[in-house]
């Protein structure tokens, strides 16, 4: 008697996980790009987000090669280097009714990007940014970028001298409401934090420490798995419970501070050593500030802010995405110009 094939687990709106795979990887062996689009599409699966109401963007460099590996079935545009921030923005204000994903890596964000990125966060702009960050250019043979760490070195011996670029103390104070770091090895950690930043409306910004197994994965770097699982310091365990879910609280493990998103779900925050609020902008970044000078590595929610408007509230768009409006609505006929033409003779 033959015996039937198991039907494939399926979310809350019937779709297995394999829609929401991509391409074969084409990345190094072991790259921490690979576990954080893994985790990207665990957490669109489980968030059961329809694919096809997903936009993808990105710029130049290994990391912005990985939106081809997830959701094949979503829109994707890759950008020019360092300009995905002006590109996201104006496909999301074309139709806002969009869940956006941007990837981009250290280089493409924190140098030639920088402009780009800091006009993203101070807007508030509803999207999700990712920053694969492992401290060189992977592409051009692992020279450092502007978030390498003071005293790293690289695999030719040479030493960094520059002071890094702190992208998520920027971000905190910049705007965007929601703020992490992670390492791309701790799967509970970054899935928990992506799945509340599916949820979230505003900008998220998640800088994931993801080595670079060719170029900074070797003794002196402090952006290898060796460093970031032996100098971790995690400032709050991370769990997050979806508006479709039970809602399942454990009291019995201290203190839950827990965090309402605007679709109802719940970012529950568990305390550890300390007592640290994650709604408190200033101790946010002082708190970032303090590890730096200690040479620790924090991972967890730093920032986030559920009250503040989008970009696309204060522009008070229509509900309907602009991209779909008839050119009557969107056209001034030749009348309005005419006149603005005759007010300035």
């Amino acid at each position: 008697m033959a015996t039937a094939t198991p039907s494939p687990k399926v979310n809350h709106i019937g779709l297995p996980v394999l829609e929401y795979r991509g391409a074969k990887s084409t990345l190094c062996a072991g790259c921490g790009h690979n576990a954080i689009s893994e985790r990207i599409m665990d957490a669109m699966f489980e968030m059961g987000v329809e694919p096809e109401r997903v936009m993808k963007m990105s710029g130049i460099g290994c990391s912005s090669k990985s939106p081809a590996y997830f959701m094949a079935r979503s829109h994707a545009f890759n950008g020019v280097h360092g300009r995905m921030p002006a590109i996201s923005t104006g496909a999301i204000l074309g139709n806002h009714t969009m869940t956006t994903i941007g990837v981009s890596g250290d280089g493409d964000t924190a140098s030639i990007g920088m402009g780009q990125f800091v006009h993203l966060m101070r807007r508030n702009l509803p999207m999700i940014y990712i920053i694969e960050d492992n401290g060189v250019y992977g592409l051009t043979k692992g020279q450092f970028s502007a978030t390498a760490d003071l005293g790293s070195r690289l695999k030719t011996g040479v030493i960094n001298d520059l002071p890094a670029i702190d992208t998520c103390a920027m971000a905190i104070q910049l705007g965007a409401t929601f703020v992490g770091r992670s390492f791309s090895g701790d799967k509970k950690q970054l899935l928990s934090m992506l799945k509340a930043a599916i949820a979230h409306k505003g900008t998220v910004m998640l800088d994931v420490i993801s080595p670079c197994v060719t170029f900074n994965d070797h003794e002196g770097s402090t952006k290898s798995y060796k460093f970031m699982q032996e100098n971790d310091e995690p400032i709050n365990e991370l769990g997050f419970v979806a508006s479709f879910d039970d809602i399942d609280v454990d009291y019995d493990s201290g203190e839950i501070y827990e965090v309402e998103m605007h679709d109802g779900s719940n970012l529950r925050l568990r305390k550890l050593l300390e007592d640290y609020d994650p709604t408190d902008k200033a101790n946010a970044v002082r708190t970032l500030m303090e590890a730096e000078q200690k040479d620790e590595i924090l991972t967890g929610v730093f920032y986030i802010d559920t009250e503040k408007e989008t970009f696309i509230d204060q522009l008070n768009l229509v509900d309907q995405p602009l991209s779909t409006l008839p050119e009557s609505m969107t056209r001034p006929p030749k009348s309005v110009f005419d006149g603005l033409m005759a007010n300035l003779r």
